[in-house]
This record gives structure tokens, C-alpha cells and sequence, in this order.
């Protein structure tokens, strides 16, 4: 039997459950995985809220939608039998205002095309039954909303991978792929070498390989950071699951929401800024090569002026009074003292040429090459299916794997 040479680069939870799947489901694949970071998941799986998405908001019939209901269900089972924690806490989408309340059924429809279960719209007092401290008008309740541990789950399937006979190279950066004859060259810092098939999921730097490598530079990575606060262990008990506002059909961040973790803590954010530095997480990171590259960006340029509004509206949550504000909707009797500052995150958000921002995920083929070009939120969630998708659909004819479905 031909033996199939697999790269995939990158080491968070996309890339882990690529060669995961790739490496289990086939023993006639030799997987290397390259992840520059000397740790897998440091990132955007390791900066992130911990919430499984249960597929409210996205557009149905598009690649979220479909995948992060089946990312679900792979996420839900593979936690299970890992003894990984999964705890499904709820979410409550509270609205506060008569706008807010005339969103509700649109997100309820999008929910239910999407195949969520059991999700509903509820009054106050309901909502009170759920959450005792919450106010609000009424609510979308996702009962099987969840949290998980993200960073778990990428360690547990970069050992699948080295246990089924991959081999997983930490601290070992990748600078583009080349094509030679049928074979494609990995330039990495331990070298070149030849494999067949190329997968890279490499987030907050996949515009720069995939341009780097012959597949065109759109869309393009502009880096979002988002800042969290975290509750105090004291009132972190007033929160029982998830609480979010309803979100701003016309802009691609949900607003400052309160999360419970696997962990007991609640954090309180996120805000959303253009940040100047692609992987950097404290808050004044600046990194010249992102920021001169942002700079340069017509693109960028062109979303600017059509997002004045909305970047002012954000210059507005740089403070901790502001986080405060968003917490009290919710919570009204939370204090200053009660909040001290969390972790930050920077989300890889991909931009087209013409400065609109990509919704959908955003998966691209080039000869044996496939580079995920846009993976935000959801893309923990659907990691699973995202690898699935790739290996079942986008490589379909060469069957790297036998089909699977089914969790």
C-alpha cells in the first residue's frame, strides 16, 4: 500500500484534529505536524472564551452553520471519551431594549434552521429560573450552549497523533511551500522536505504562508484584540452559565458578555480593537512588520472608512468602567472591585480586497496544497468538522481517510 506524506502546519485545535484524523483514520499516512511555538495551542485555542458554540447566529447553508452543528456533536464525544471537561452551562441572549427584543425571532429562525436544539425564547421570569441575578426583557435560551477546555483537547489529540505513528515538530516554523513535480516542498527552520499533500491551518499568519506560497494574497489577516476582565471568585457565583447581549447584525463581534470556564472563573468581555501586533496579548503590544503591514493595506483602508462609526463606538470600551457598564446590563449589582483584569485574545479576522470582512470560513485549494485562509470564532468549536470537511470534501477524490460520519 503507497504510503501518503501529509504535512499540516500548525498546532492549534484546527491543526491538531486535521492530523488526528488524518493519522487514526489511515495508518497508510505519515503525518508531521510543525508548530513554531515550542507548546501546541498558544494562540487563538489558548486565548479564547472556552464556549462551545451551538450555531445561533450564523447565516444558514454556510460553512459555519453546517459545520459548527456537526463540530458539536465530534467536540461533545471525543470530550467524553477523553475525560476532557465539557460542562453544558447554557446561554442566555438577553435583551434589554424594544430593538433587541425585535432580534430575537430573527436569531431564533437562523437557530432552528441551523438545527439547534432545544433553544426558545423566554420571558423574565423564566429567565430568573435560569439565572436568579440576570435582568432583562426576555431572552434566546440555548440550553446545550457549552464550555470546554480547548487547550485539553488539542494536547489530547496531538497525543492521538504521535500515538498512531505521526510525528509533531514543536519549534519549528514553516516559511512557504513550494511545488516540484507532484510533490510539495515544506521550507522549514529544520530544512526542506517532500510530501504529497500540504494542509495548513495556521491562523494568525495564513495569509502570510499562503501568499508566500503561490496561492494570493486575499483575503488577508487583520488582527482584532479583544480584552477581558474576570470576576471576583465571590461574585463569579451571581453568573450560572452563559450571558450574552444580542449582537450587532451588522458587525462581526458580539460585545461584552459574561462566560463561565471549566475552570469556575467568569470573565466579562471582550472589547474589539484593530491591534498592531498579531501575537502579542498584553495591551500595549505593538509589533513594526504588523503595523506597517496594516498601514499599507488598501484594503483596511477602504473597511476604516465604512466602520468610522462603529471603531468610535470601541475607542468607548478601552476602560474598565466601560466592562463594568456592559456587566451591569446584565448584572446590575456587580461593583468596581469586583472586576480585575483577564487574559487577551487577538482574532485572526480575514479581510477581502475590497475592505469587506470575510463571514464565512474561507478554505482554499491550491494543487495539493490546502490553506484554511479564515478561521475565527466558531473555528474551536468546528475544528473537528473543519478537519473533517477538508479531508472528506475538499480532498475527497484522493481519499486520505475512509469517510466517517456519525459521533
Amino acid at each position: 500500500m503507497h504510503t501518503r506524506r501529509i504535512a499540516v502546519i500548525g498546532g492549534g485545535i484546527i491543526g491538531a484534529s486535521v492530523a488526528a484524523q488524518l493519522t487514526t483514520r489511515n495508518d497508510a499516512n505519515s503525518v508531521v505536524l510543525y508548530e513554531k511555538e515550542s507548546a501546541p495551542g498558544t494562540h487563538q485555542t489558548g486565548h479564547n472564551s472556552g464556549v462551545v458554540h451551538a450555531g445561533l447566529y450564523y447565516q444558514p447553508g454556510s460553512l459555519k452553520a453546517r459545520l459548527t452543528r456537526r463540530g458539536v456533536e465530534l467536540l461533545h464525544a471525543y470530550s467524553e471519551s477523553r475525560g476532557i471537561r465539557y460542562d453544558e452551562c447554557g446561554k442566555l441572549v438577553v435583551a434589554h431594549t424594544e430593538k433587541q427584543l425585535g432580534q430575537l425571532d430573527a436569531i431564533l429562525d437562523k437557530a432552528r434552521a441551523n438545527g439547534v436544539p432545544g433553544v426558545a425564547i423566554i420571558g423574565e421570569d423564566a429567565m430568573r429560573e435560569i439565572e436568579p441575578h440576570c435582568v432583562g426583557r426576555a431572552a434566546i435560551h440555548s440550553p446545550h450552549t457549552a464550555i470546554v477546555d480547548y487547550p485539553g483537547v488539542t494536547r489530547a489529540l496531538l497525543d492521538d497523533v504521535r500515538a498512531a505513528g505521526g510525528e509533531v515538530r514543536l519549534g519549528t516554523s514553516v516559511s512557504r511551500i513550494t511545488r516540484q513535480g507532484a510533490e510539495q516542498i515544506v521550507h522549514s527552520s529544520a530544512g526542506s522536505q517532500a510530501f504529497d499533500y500540504v494542509i495548513a491551518c495556521n491562523g494568525l499568519q495564513s495569509d502570510r504562508l499562503a501568499k508566500r506560497s503561490g496561492a494570493g494574497k486575499y483575503p488577508a489577516i487583520v488582527p482584532f484584540s479583544g480584552d477581558y476582565y474576570k470576576l471576583t471568585p465571590e461574585t463569579a457565583k451571581l453568573v450560572n452559565g452563559l450571558l450574552y447581549p444580542v449582537p450587532d447584525p451588522d458587525y462581526p463581534f458580539l460585545g461584552v458578555h459574561l462566560t463561565r470556564t471549566v475552570d469556575g472563573d467568569v470573565t466579562v468581555g471582550p472589547n474589539a480593537f484593530l491591534s498592531f501586533a498579531r501575537e502579542q496579548y498584553h495591551r500595549l503590544g505593538f509589533n513594526v512588520r504588523d503595523a506597517l503591514e496594516i498601514a499599507s493595506s488598501g484594503a483596511f483602508w477602504r473597511f476604516a472608512g465604512g466602520n468610522f462609526g462603529e471603531a468610535i463606538d470601541q475607542l468607548r470600551t478601552a476602560n474598565k468602567r466601560s466592562f463594568l457598564a456592559g456587566a451591569q446590563e446584565f448584572i446590575p449589582e456587580l461593583a468596581s472591585e469586583d472586576l480585575s483584569p483577564g487574559l487577551r485574545g487577538v482574532r485572526a479576522q480575514a479581510m477581502n480586497q475590497d475592505g469587506t470582512l470575510e463571514d464565512d470560513f474561507v478554505i482554499q485549494r491550491v494543487d495539493n496544497a490546502v490553506f484554511v485562509r479564515n478561521a475565527p470564532s466558531p473555528a474551536a468549536t468546528s475544528a473537528m468538522a473543519i478537519a473533517e470537511h477538508i479531508i472528506e470534501e475538499i480532498l475527497a477524490e484522493d481519499r486520505l481517510v475512509e469517510p466517517q460520519r456519525g459521533a
